[in-house]
């Protein structure tokens, strides 16, 4: 109360009469999390198909590789402080297993991240050259041709998707490691997967980055390797956390 006769609107009063701030409202808690998750996972994917369908002659992996490492840090350095910047299936999962996001909104960022991976991926192959686009196969993951790729094609996922959960969840979530460079950290992260892995297993650690172009380009071959390895990394990096 103000003392004139008006009540103050935004505030709750408790009953010993001190006041506590509403509670957030629940677009705020649930939908808008998801809203950004799909955002920014459209934009990242986008960003990393456009630079593997354009990628230039001579360049090698560099330029796939700090195209995706430099969207992502950026990407969660704007929407992180909504949704948590995960835009990764797996780094979801593992967020959850150390208790930083809830349950009700882990199947809603699933869907949200996959939904963003099919618009990204589109709208790279609206952008770019047809010629370019069939070259690239659509930038789905193509490193691996036969059966015996596999198992080093799996532990690169692994290992690096481990790498990548570790930075996300040490760097932005645990609050005794976290620091205000982790958007960047984590981007890095990615950059150095993929120069060091790219030509083992395409260094793809995200489920979400697989399906969308996948779908897209109607591409399937050893598509599991990119669900499995990721998942079984955040599986493991949620334990070892733990």
């Amino acid at each position: 109360h103000t003392g004139e006769g008006t009540i103050v609107p935004d505030l709750e009063v408790e009953m010993d009469g001190k006041y506590k701030p509403p509670q957030p409202h629940w677009y705020e808690l649930y939908a808008q999390p998801c809203v950004a998750e799909l955002l920014g996972s459209a934009l990242f994917i986008f960003i990393g198909c456009a630079s593997v369908i354009e990628n230039v002659d001579g360049t090698g992996r560099l330029q796939p590789a700090l195209a995706h490492g430099l969207a992502l840090g950026l990407i969660i350095a704007i929407l992180g402080n909504i949704s948590g910047g995960h835009f990764n299936p797996a780094v979801s999962l593992a967020a959850w297993l150390i208790g930083g996001l809830n349950i009700m909104l882990l199947i809603p960022y699933w869907l949200s991240q996959l939904c963003g991976g099919l618009i990204g991926a589109g709208l790279a192959k609206v952008m770019t050259a047809n010629d370019r686009y069939i070259n690239a196969t659509g930038a789905a993951f193509t490193s691996i041709t036969d059966d015996g790729q596999i198992p080093s094609a799996l532990v690169g996922e692994i290992v690096m998707t481990m790498f990548l959960v570790l930075a996300v969840c040490m760097g932005a979530i645990n609050e005794k490691t976290s620091s205000p460079l982790a958007p960047f950290c984590i981007g890095f992260t990615v950059t150095a997967d993929i120069l060091a892995g790219g030509a083992i297993s395409g260094a793809c650690m995200n489920p979400a980055r697989a399906f969308g172009p996948a779908l897209v380009a109607n591409y399937w071959d050893y598509h599991w390797v990119y669900w499995v390895g990721p998942m079984v990394a955040s599986l493991l990096a949620g334990a070892l956390i733990r």
